[in-house]
């Protein structure tokens, strides 16, 4: 008889601890651990034998590699953030909240490989098969030749996986799926690694491409993220603001290419409809030139993407100050405005409330956007708009120097392309390379910037 044993798993990064602690001590979460009864039992004498008899190293310069073709999966935006397409025996790991339309992309994604004469089965562990029917109907993808599957037991998966032989097998969620081996309950950090490498062990062996859904934590990370992270071989989180129409997927690891490239999807009452030019998009709004809004170019991954910057200063009644920020980091701003009320002399910190806020959902994490978001504050402060055909681009140091980002031909000739018309940009040693149609203004101060940007 198998023996019981009792570890406590954190939910977080899958660290075990003999005893139930208050904190992890791996990644310093507090109430993450859980108990987990795992079977221990002794290795079997036929896996001892095909251990020993395993095959022997082989010389680096005598691994062939041969690259299987992708499948494209139709949905450009996707394709992009996958590196080209679906890799034959691939893990991408998709991430987001609820509602968000990790569901609704997947099955889109079905339907499109379906259409291509690729075999597909979609797993659903949270739906029946009505359920997803209905959603189908509603993506338009009634007739669609997808095989559907409302099961949560792992063994019950795998074995119709062998029965159908899928080209792509999709799997929603992996949080409810369980297997017979461990007494824990679904959704358990011992449940989800057991399910997560008993599937990818699975799928890789056939060479067929598996996505799985994750749930998120309340702050906003993958659930057990650790454990399932260094199991695939992507990583796509599926964002967006509960109040707009626009969803971002972004990704975060991805073994067959670029990090951080970015998708841009609008959701419509048929479903996601990808957005091949957001540039244009986020700025379809801008009518006429208003105190406080600037815009900047923001490199996703490879893709060069002009985002507009919005400030509202007022001033503050009694108390402390407020600050608050959509899209844009907090402590960036608290840095920006100590820069502003040191370097530039304008009266920030103790007498206005302060409200920064990147528009479309974009999350702006890039240093590239700091000298947007100064010539913002400092525009609404001063009730001085901008030029409607200006863009910002550079970094804000501490003291108050503008420092040139990476790749900036790159984003002029995007801003240039959209139909800027003017760009204020570090100086950097030896000038820059001219774009034309663009007027290029390098400063090397934020003063020098906050002036020029209301000539």
């Amino acid at each position: 008889m198998p023996k019981l044993k009792t570890l406590y798993c954190c939910q977080q990064c899958g660290h075990q601890s003999p005893r139930w602690q208050g904190r992890c001590p791996s990644c310093q979460v507090w109430n993450s651990l859980v108990e987990e009864v795992v079977e221990a039992s002794a290795p079997s004498a036929a896996a001892t034998e095909a251990s020993l008899t395993a095959a022997p190293p082989t010389l680096l310069a005598d691994v062939s590699v041969d690259e299987a073709p992708r499948m494209r999966s139709a949905i450009d935006e996707l394709d992009r953030v996958l590196g080209g397409g679906i890799v034959p025996g691939s893990v991408v790991l998709v991430g987001g909240e609820p509602g968000i339309g990790k569901s609704t992309l997947l099955l889109n994604m079905a339907g499109a490989l379906a259409a291509a004469r690729q075999t597909v089965l979609y797993v659903s562990g949270e739906e029946s098969m009505a359920q997803t029917k209905l959603r189908a109907a509603r993506l338009g993808l009634s007739d669609a030749a997808i095989f559907l599957l409302a099961q949560t037991r792992l063994e019950a998966i795998i074995e119709a996986v062998k029965q159908v032989k899928p080209d792509v097998v999709i799997v929603d969620s992996v949080q409810v799926i369980e297997t017979e081996a461990l007494a824990s309950a679904p959704g358990s950090v011992g449940q989800v690694r057991a399910c997560a490498y008993a599937l990818v062990q699975a799928m890789k062996a056939s060479r067929i491409a598996l996505f799985l859904v994750g749930h998120v934590t309340k702050d906003g990370s993958l659930a057990g993220p650790k454990v399932l992270e260094h199991l695939v071989d992507t990583v796509l989180y599926f964002e967006g603001e509960p109040t707009s129409g626009f969803r971002v997927l972004r990704s975060t690891k991805n073994r067959f290419g670029p990090t951080f490239e970015l998708g841009v999807f609008h959701m419509t009452a048929e479903g996601l409809v990808q957005v091949t030019n957001p540039s244009e998009l986020f700025l379809s709004d801008r009518t006429e030139a208003v105190p406080g809004c600037m815009v900047t170019v923001s490199l996703e991954g490879s893709r060069p993407m002009l985002v507009e910057v919005q400030a509202l200063t007022s001033p503050c009644g009694i108390g402390l100050p407020r600050r608050r920020t959509t899209g844009i980091e907090f402590n960036r701003l608290s840095m920006l405005l100590a820069v502003l009320e040191r370097r530039v002399g304008l009266h920030l910190i103790p007498q206005q409330d302060v409200f920064v806020s990147s528009l479309g959902g974009i999350q702006l994490t890039e240093p590239a956007a700091d000298l947007a978001v100064a010539i913002a504050i400092a525009s609404s402060l001063k009730e001085k708009p901008a030029g409607r055909r200006d863009v910002a681009i550079g970094e804000v140091g501490l003291t108050g120097e503008i420092r040139p980002v990476a790749h900036i031909a790159q984003r002029l000739h995007e801003a240039k392309r959209v139909g800027f018309t003017r760009c204020l940009v570090a100086a950097q040693r030896g000038g820059l390379a001219r774009v034309e149609g663009l007027e290029i203004i390098p400063v090397s101060h934020v003063r020098e910037a906050v002036a020029k940007a209301f000539d």
